[in-house]
């Protein structure tokens, strides 16, 4: 019986005990849930986000979570607050039909909502209509690398000092499995082009995958971050079930992803915004030396972020409208005239040359 023993099967790596972090980024831009209102309204959405955090809370009680919201002009924690409201005797949380973090996770999550709301007017949405993402994704990142990274002196509840043999800090050394979850509605994130790439490759870094929800506009940054960071991107056909593709794609963490066979991306847009005018461009010009880009080269040929003389002798006319050259016309040839044939033509003997006999 010893022979049919199977327990060294089922033996569990040191990562598959790690608690799981999620940190879901929540775009509040009020212009754009305003385009979803008839399909998706904003209360309806967040009722289902509250759903679905309980729902990762639910796998285990080391499980954390945190909410950020992505708004116009900032980017502020919903979860866990900056003001969290004192506990009192008459604390209306201590329900005993109710799991506690629950209760503290949503009343929290709707009271800074509400807050972050009513400090915002008609006039900070009159000047512009975008979301600060890449403000979010600075705090998320921040905020995984003081919670859950690996420390040198220990303190802060990190785990102590783990370094590898060139001195730079191992990532895979962490507390717990930490992912970022970004739902989208806002469109054009092209002025925040490079925050987006230092947040994306500083998650790269750090082997944090960043899943992207799209439920709304063009996410072609976040989409690159999505591919970069080896996260889900999906892209919501129907908005209205959002809380089901929540609960379908984005519940496993990132232990129980490597069991599964997660969502992936068939064509990314890889395009980049020009650092003069901030438009999403298909061809650029590069700066030899701080790689900016251009939609076009520079006036006076000098670079705009470090000043430095580019040489544009090379290019030539490249981008210019090509030079239209007029085809020759072509004579029209003349139709041959069919040739005469004699009476004599089935008479081998007679040449072919032979004028015909006149008809009499």
């Amino acid at each position: 019986m010893d022979g049919l023993d199977a327990s060294a099967h089922y033996t569990q790596g040191p990562d598959d005990d790690k608690p799981s972090l999620l940190v879901l980024i929540l775009d509040t831009n009020p212009y754009a849930w305003s385009q979803l209102h008839p399909v998706l309204p904003l209360p309806r959405a967040l009722a289902s986000i509250l759903l679905f955090l309980n729902a990762h809370l639910a796998f285990s009680h080391a499980n954390r979570v945190a909410v950020i919201a992505s708004h116009t002009r900032e980017a502020v924690f919903l979860y866990p607050s900056t003001t969290p409201t004192p506990p009192t005797d008459n604390d209306p949380m201590r329900d005993a039909n109710k799991y506690r973090q629950f209760r503290i996770v949503e009343d929290e999550v709707q009271a800074s909502f509400r807050k972050l709301m009513a400090e915002t007017t008609a006039e900070s949405l009159a000047s512009t209509n975008e979301t600060m993402m890449a403000g979010a994704l600075s705090l998320a990142l921040a905020y995984i690398n003081r919670l859950c990274m690996s420390s040198e002196d220990g303190q802060g509840g990190h785990t102590g000092g783990n370094r590898t043999a060139n001195g730079t800090r191992d990532a895979d050394m962490t507390t717990m499995n930490a992912r970022i979850l970004v739902l989208s509605v806002s469109g054009d994130l092209s002025t925040q082009y490079v925050s987006m790439m230092n947040s994306m490759f500083a998650a790269q870094r750090k082997k944090i995958p960043i899943d992207i929800c799209k439920i709304a506009g063009e996410t072609v940054f976040l989409q690159q971050a999505s591919d970069a960071t080896r996260g889900i991107y999906m892209q919501l056909q129907h908005p209205e079930s959002l809380l089901q593709y929540l609960m379908m794609c984005f519940i496993p963490d990132n232990s129980t992803r490597k069991h599964l066979v997660p969502p992936t991306q068939i064509n990314v847009d890889f395009r980049a915004a020009c650092f003069c005018h901030k438009r999403i461009v298909d061809i650029g010009f590069v700066c030899s030396i701080c790689l900016s880009i251009f939609c076009s080269p520079p006036e006076g040929a000098v670079c705009t972020t470090c000043s430095t003389k580019l040489d544009v002798s090379d290019l030539g006319n490249f981008g210019g409208r090509p030079a239209v050259v007029l085809a020759k016309k072509k004579k029209a040839k003349r139709p041959k005239q069919p040739k005469t044939t004699s009476s004599f033509s089935n008479d081998v003997s007679a040449p072919a040359s032979a004028p015909g006999t006149p008809a009499t």
